[in-house]
């Protein structure tokens, strides 16, 4: 059978930087969880805009009870 092992010298690369790296991470999800969180919103207040007789107004001040519920809800 053939033998995969390295038999050279095995170069790493350069030094990872895992602080960098969680700061990055905890930023993307903080984005994702925030970005979905408008998204959810925005459908919900389309949603109640378009198939009732609320009106652009009604629905706009809904997402912004939403995204101000979900804000505090998610920190």
């Amino acid at each position: 059978m053939a033998d995969h092992t390295p038999t050279g010298p095995l170069e790493m690369g350069a030094e990872m930087d895992y602080r960098e790296h969680e700061r990055t991470y905890s930023g993307f999800l903080t984005l994702a969880k925030y970005g979905s969180l408008a998204v959810g919103a925005l459908l919900i207040a389309m949603a109640f805009g378009f198939f009732t007789s609320a009106g652009f107004f009604s629905a706009t001040v809904l997402f912004l009870i939403v995204c101000a519920v979900g804000g505090f809800l998610l920190r």
